[in-house]
């Protein structure tokens, strides 16, 4: 079998993703920095030039860049759509200082500077226009993937660089149309401008009510069934049908995907959604970076080598600096202001979408467009080093800073010190009505779908997700729980849940239902703190009200359990 085309590209990029990728990773080079400088040595400017004279080389390498970048936008907007389940909308609305305020910011104070160096450089004002806005934006993709790889979306950090951000993304419109204006005289800039800034209100509206009383019960009916696979295609449906929305009116797809994660943040089926979506980003993020790889003209980086230097320099310093000055403006802590400044000095994926279209515009030249094309991939793909500077950068300011300072991890608000229940059935539920009674915190886990809407109504913290799973254990806070406690109908679920929390968290006490004294026994050996056998538990109980009934002292009965416990589960009793 031949293969070209599609079939080609992906045998490559699975080559890629499967073994190059894991051995920069055991070289000590992250998976972001690996998937761009794949992208680079792979793409149409790297070995693939040399395609004509070595004609192995076709079938190895990406000849098509604009083929892989069609699915390298899902990654990106898959990424944006998790970030959105893992909020809520009053979380985004407690954001809203930094996303309207440092984000506005950063985004029009950068476009004006990098505007104005442009001109002192000759370059006429629409094409410096184009530069200034282009320039401003930083890479969502880049960013937040760094952010959650070192799990540090929550806190002031996490929230800082989200706002700027998500900023970022609205002002998409504006420019896009901005562009457009400035190729058609006979179209006034102000009209044009507040006409797209209404339409983005009116689609985020849209989508929003939209969410709140069609996919609610859309996604409650599916989950009904059963079928976690349904319930997945559905948050599919909605990431790339909100992106297509968004994309359809001038927005930024990843925008539109965003807003979809949105509404699921606020349901009960945001871990397994969260959890079952996370190889499919993970692998089109992989293309994504890819493809911003693939985007570095290294003929043009090589003959243009020290101004290509001088300009992404200048971009990081400058990004750098207002981005840091714009987050402390709006009250945020000098460690987690720098730090997001420097994460956020590259430029973005949105530059080359407007730089293109302004050369199509005739705002700019070929060769004006080859040069800032470079330096924004340039500085992109130095964004996941400059990640590792601001994360050495932010901890020594933390340290430094006085005792009781606020910290870039200060504001998280993630779970600790509470009890996780796997399965919110009569037994789940019952050991959750015990925990309420003295007011301990819990979170409880169950696949029944009707099952979690009903606790969820009365006011319980029930979510819907597999409890056998160790990736929703991590997102219901499982590093820091209390203790587990093991629920399951099947001894083998029970079995395998166990030794997972054993294997991932060896400190933690954790609590299971037995079918027997026997499985209690193999619990316990298995490394359960205890093991419950729930058919004897309730003979213990109709043993005790018996011996009461007929006249036992309450202090005999007591002992008299206690001993029949002690020697059923020593094995010394038939189970």
């Amino acid at each position: 079998m031949e293969l070209d085309g599609w079939t080609g590209d992906l045998l490559i990029f699975l080559v890629t993703a499967g073994i190059i990728v894991p051995v920069f990773y055991r070289a000590r080079v992250g998976t972001v920095l690996a998937f761009l400088i794949a992208g680079v040595a792979l793409g149409p400017h790297g070995l693939a030039t040399f395609a004509d004279d070595v004609p192995f080389l076709a079938h190895v390498t990406f000849i098509d860049e604009e083929r892989v970048a069609s699915f390298a936008e899902l990654g990106v907007m898959f990424l944006l759509f998790t970030i959105g389940i893992e909020l809520s909308l009053a979380r985004l609305w407690a954001m809203r200082k930094l996303v309207f305020g440092a984000g506005s910011a950063q985004t029009l104070v950068t476009a004006t500077a990098i505007f104005s160096i442009a001109l002192l450089f000759d370059v006429p004002p629409e094409a410096a226009i184009v530069f200034g806005l282009g320039l401003a934006f930083s890479s969502t993709a880049i960013v937040l993937q760094l952010l959650i790889q070192q799990r540090r979306m929550t806190g002031d950090l996490g929230a800082v660089t989200l706002g700027v951000l998500l900023m970022q993304d609205l002002f998409v419109v504006p420019g896009v149309i901005l562009v457009t204006v400035l190729g058609d005289d006979s179209t006034s800039v102000a009209t044009s401008l507040l006409q797209g800034i209404g339409l983005a209100v009116a689609m985020v509206t849209v989508i929003l009510a939209v969410g709140q009383y069609v996919l609610r019960p859309l996604v409650r009916l599916a989950a009904s069934t059963g079928s976690r696979e349904i319930v997945l295609a559905i948050a599919i449906l909605v990431a790339i049908g909100g992106a297509a929305l968004t994309s359809s009116v001038g927005l930024s797809p990843a925008l539109g995907a965003f807003l979809g994660g949105l509404l699921f943040g606020s349901s009960e089926y945001r871990h397994q959604v969260e959890v079952d979506i996370e190889p499919f980003k993970g692998l089109l993020l992989g293309l994504f970076f890819m493809s911003v790889g693939m985007s570095i003209d290294l003929g043009l980086l090589w003959s243009e080598l020290p101004a290509v230097i001088a300009a992404v320099a200048a971009l990081l310093v400058l990004k750098s600096i207002v981005a840091a000055g714009a987050a402390r403006l709006f009250g945020v802590p000098t460690p987690a202001a720098i730090e997001a400044g420097i994460l956020m000095a590259g430029a973005g994926e949105f530059a080359f979408v407007l730089f293109t279209l302004a050369r199509s515009e005739g705002l700019m030249t070929g060769t004006e467009l080859g040069f800032v094309t470079t330096v924004a991939a340039v500085s992109m793909m130095l964004t996941p080093a400059f990640g590792i500077i601001a994360r050495v950068v932010g901890n020594r300011l933390a340290r430094a800073a006085p005792a009781g300072a606020p910290t870039a991890e200060a504001s998280s608000q993630e779970r600790s010190g509470h009890v996780i229940i796997g399965g919110y059935g009569r037994v789940g539920e019952v050991v959750a009505s015990a925990l309420e009674a003295t007011a301990t915190p819990y979170v409880a886990l169950d696949l029944n779908a009707n099952r979690v809407s009903e606790a969820r109504a009365a006011g319980r913290p029930v979510v819907f997700g597999d409890a056998s799973r160790q990736e929703i254990l991590e997102r219901v806070g499982a590093a820091r729980a209390a203790a587990f406690v093991v629920t399951a109908d099947l001894s083998a679920e029970t079995d395998r849940t166990v030794a997972m929390i054993r294997r991932a968290w060896p400190g933690a006490q954790v609590f299971a239902r037995a079918r027997d004294t026997e499985h209690a026994r193999s619990l316990t050996a298995q490394g359960a703190t205890a093991a419950v056998p729930e058919a004897f538990e309730g003979s213990l109980a109709l043993a005790d009200r018996v011996l009461l009934g007929i006249g036992v002292p309450e202090e005999a009965a007591t002992a008299a359990m206690h001993s029949a416990r002690a020697e059923a589960l020593s094995g010394d009793a038939r189970a």
